[in-house]
C-alpha cells in the first residue's frame, strides 16, 4: 500500500468517476484502475463497487475513513518538515463575519502577506457561534469573531471592543435626536440581525430584561445587508458600531445613541487548544496578537 493508491481511492469516493479521478490527478484510467486492484489484492477485499455512477463498497467506505486519516498524518508531517525550514510559509483557513472581513481584514492581510508572501490564507464568512464550531471541529484553522463563550478545547485572545448601536438614516424621524432612552424600540419598527447572531443575542436579552415586544419588519444574516436597508430608510437598526465606521463617515447613517446599548463585546481571535501549529498559524497568530487595538478600529 501507499499513499497514491490512498489518494487515489479518496478522489474515487469524491468523483465517482475512474476517468475523472485520472484527470484531476494526471493519470491514465487504466493506470487508476490498477491501484484500486493494487489495494483490493492486498487486503483481500473489494472496496469500489464498478457500475455506473462508481460508488465506494461498505468495505471501501470504511477502509476511506482510515485512509483520510493516514492522509491527514502525512500532511501533517510534510508541514512539520517545512517548518525545519525557519522560513514561515503553508496556507491558513480563516473564519470570520462579514463585518469584521469587510472592515477589518483587508488592512490586517495586506500587511500580513506583503511580510510572508508564502503563506497563503483562504476566507470564510460565518456567524461567532459557527466559528466556535468549526474551530472546535477542525474545519476552519483560526477565527476571528465575538467571544461568547468559554471553551477548554478553544484558546481566546482579545483584539478590541466593540459596541452595538441604533443606527437610522438621515431621513428617520429619530435622526433629529442626539439621544434616545430604550424606550423608542417600543414602537420603531426595526432591521435585525439574524437568531443566531451575537448582536441579535444581545438585543433579545435586553428586549426580554425591559419587556419590550419588538416591532420586527426585517431579518438579515449579516451587517452589510442590514446597512443597506437602513439607507433605503426601510427601518431602524442595531448593529456592530465599527460596521458603519464608513457610512457614518459619508453621512449615509447616523447613530442615536442610548445609554442600555453601552455594553462593550469583545472580539478576538479563537484557535484550537493543543493542535500542532505549523509557522504559517503561528506567525499569523503572533502578529494579531501583537498588533494595537487601534489597527483594528481605525476609521480611515
Amino acid at each position: 500500500m501507499n499513499i497514491s493508491q490512498l489518494e487515489t481511492l479518496l478522489t474515487i469516493s469524491k468523483t465517482m468517476s475512474f476517468r475523472k479521478a485520472g484527470e484531476l490527478l494526471n493519470l491514465t484510467q487504466p493506470a487508476v484502475s490498477a491501484q484500486i486492484k493494487s489495494l483490493e489484492d492486498e487486503f483481500k477485499t473489494v472496496l469500489v463497487d464498478r457500475n455506473q455512477p462508481v460508488t465506494l463498497t461498505d468495505r471501501g467506505d470504511v477502509f476511506l475513513e482510515h485512509a483520510e486519516r493516514i492522509l491527514s498524518i502525512v500532511e501533517e508531517l510534510k508541514q512539520r518538515l517545512s517548518d525545519l525550514n525557519q522560513t514561515p510559509q503553508g496556507h491558513i483557513v480563516l473564519g470570520t463575519t462579514t463585518s469584521i472581513a469587510i472592515q477589518m481584514l483587508p488592512r490586517v492581510l495586506s500587511y500580513f502577506q506583503d511580510q510572508f508572501p508564502l503563506i497563503k490564507t483562504y476566507i470564510q464568512s460565518m456567524s461567532s457561534c459557527q466559528i466556535y464550531n468549526n474551530v472546535e471541529n477542525g474545519t476552519i484553522d483560526v477565527g476571528i469573531g465575538y467571544l461568547i463563550e468559554r471553551n477548554p478545547n478553544l484558546i481566546t485572545s482579545v483584539l478590541y471592543y466593540d459596541t452595538f448601536q441604533l443606527v437610522v438614516s438621515p431621513q428617520h424621524p429619530l435622526a433629529k435626536q442626539n439621544i434616545a432612552t430604550i424606550e423608542v424600540l417600543r414602537d420603531v419598527p426595526l432591521i435585525l440581525l439574524s437568531p443566531d447572531t451575537v448582536g441579535r443575542r444581545f438585543m433579545d436579552d435586553l428586549f426580554k430584561k425591559y419587556k419590550i415586544v419588538p416591532n420586527v419588519v426585517m431579518e438579515l444574516s449579516s451587517s452589510e445587508e442590514v446597512k443597506r436597508m437602513v439607507e433605503l430608510n426601510l427601518g431602524a437598526a442595531i448593529i456592530s458600531k465599527l460596521a458603519v465606521t464608513s457610512e457614518l463617515r459619508l453621512g449615509t447613517l447616523k447613530i442615536i445613541p442610548i445609554c442600555e446599548l453601552e455594553v462593550t463585546h469583545p472580539v478576538g481571535v479563537i484557535y484550537k487548544s493543543g493542535r500542532y501549529l505549523n509557522s504559517a498559524m503561528q506567525q499569523f497568530l503572533s502578529d494579531l496578537k501583537g498588533m494595537p487595538e487601534t489597527q483594528f478600529i481605525s476609521s480611515e
